[in-house]
């Protein structure tokens, strides 16, 4: 995997995947930034809630849940002191469908965190990661 990350000006930046993709990261006007773009810690943190999203989708697409929706709401701690890492991650699922087995949430939730999802079990190096579900109809 490549990814291309270039200088704009003051501290804004332009990151490009190799899949063709661009992104603006950008840092708050206090440091130098305009906040016309996503920061960088944020970009770790949404990247792990869009792995695990994808996971859970798949898991429960694979169990022939009959999932309609899902959304990843992830809140964060970091450290005090350089380098100010993510200390605590909380991930909460909010999984809509018809009839859906709560086990089989309870199981795609713990399998993207335990086995599948490469951007938590990174993350988990330096965090300590929680997660919780809720189902909707």
């Amino acid at each position: 995997m490549k990814a291309r990350v270039k200088w704009v000006q003051d501290v804004t930046f332009i990151g490009e995947s190799a899949s063709g993709h661009a992104v603006v990261m950008d840092g708050p006007p206090e440091h130098g930034g305009r906040n016309v773009g996503v920061r960088p810690m944020e970009m770790l943190l949404l990247g792990m809630g869009g792995c695990t999203a994808f996971d859970v989708i798949h898991i429960l697409k694979k169990g022939r849940q009959a999932v309609q929706d899902c959304e990843v709401e992830l809140s964060a701690e970091r450290a005090d002191t350089e380098p100010k890492v993510f200390t605590r991650i909380h991930v909460h699922f909010i999984v809509s469908g018809a009839d859906l087995s709560e086990k089989q949430v309870q199981r795609a939730v713990k399998l993207s965190a335990e086995k599948y999802c490469s951007a938590s079990i990174m993350l988990g190096k330096t965090a300590e990661i929680t997660h919780d579900y809720e189902i909707r109809s």
